[in-house]
């Protein structure tokens, strides 16, 4: 029995120019909105009821989950928006072509900011423009919880307190649950999920708009199984 269905939001049109995202909030792109909807017809096939969704306070999460309730014609077309899974703010790479900036840095500062577990890239000047990019939800956050850059470890120890406290509980009573989140989010999520190693985390790579389906044990503590609902573009799973 699926117990948890993850899905990184389609492709944006930052993603489609190779940009740093991270809390701007940038709309899908044609091929994002496609992916969202190959997506609705394959959890539409798993034919199950899921009880909840959740998503981010970014529009390529919430219009990729909204995409696929259209399709999946949910009697539940409620979903919970939390901030907490939101992507890693990338600071003062945000907006950036990663080509370029990967040039400009080297390889390996690079790699080190993009990638690595517990280095977070140069805070994002304040009064950036790309601030009046973020979601008019935030206006709902608490100000000293709005970070300035995150590493990889700082997007954790924000999803992974949510996760424990808003969501798993619900698997545990029975209850099916779907997230659309982003791909650090859940990266973030699949480290705790998938007791993967700080010094292996870099290596999972979570394609978009290609949903993960999570079984457990009866614990709820291990994975019984994990697999991509759409073969051609999967990934490995670190299990």
């Amino acid at each position: 029995m699926i117990n948890l269905i993850l899905i990184r939001h389609g492709q944006s049109e930052w993603n489609a120019k190779n940009q740093f995202t991270g809390w701007v909030d940038a709309s899908l792109s044609d091929v994002g909105r496609n992916e969202a909807k190959l997506a609705g017809k394959l959890i539409k096939n798993l034919n199950i009821d899921i009880s909840y969704y959740y998503t981010s306070y970014l529009k390529r999460a919430s219009d990729t989950l909204s995409i696929i309730l259209d399709i999946i014609d949910s009697k539940n077309m409620n979903f919970t928006q939390a901030w907490e899974l939101n992507e890693r703010h990338y600071g003062s790479l945000t907006g950036l072509n990663k080509e370029e900036t990967k040039t400009k840095l080297g390889s390996d500062l690079f790699n080190t900011y993009r990638r690595s577990w517990d280095t977070a890239p140069p805070a994002l000047d304040e009064k950036s423009k790309f601030t009046k990019l973020f979601s008019k939800l935030n206006i709902g956050i608490a100000k000293e919880n709005i970070p300035l850059t995150e590493s990889l470890k700082d997007t954790y120890n924000r999803v992974i307190p949510y996760y424990k406290t808003k969501i798993l509980s619900q698997i545990i009573l029975g209850k099916k649950i779907l997230i659309s989140a982003h791909g650090n989010s859940l990266r973030a999520l699949c480290k705790d999920i998938f007791n993967i190693a700080d010094d292996k985390i870099n290596f999972l790579e979570i394609p978009t708009g290609n949903p993960l389906c999570i079984i457990f044990g009866n614990d709820y503590t291990n994975v019984k199984d994990a697999f991509y609902l759409d073969e051609k573009r999967k990934k490995k799973i670190m299990l």
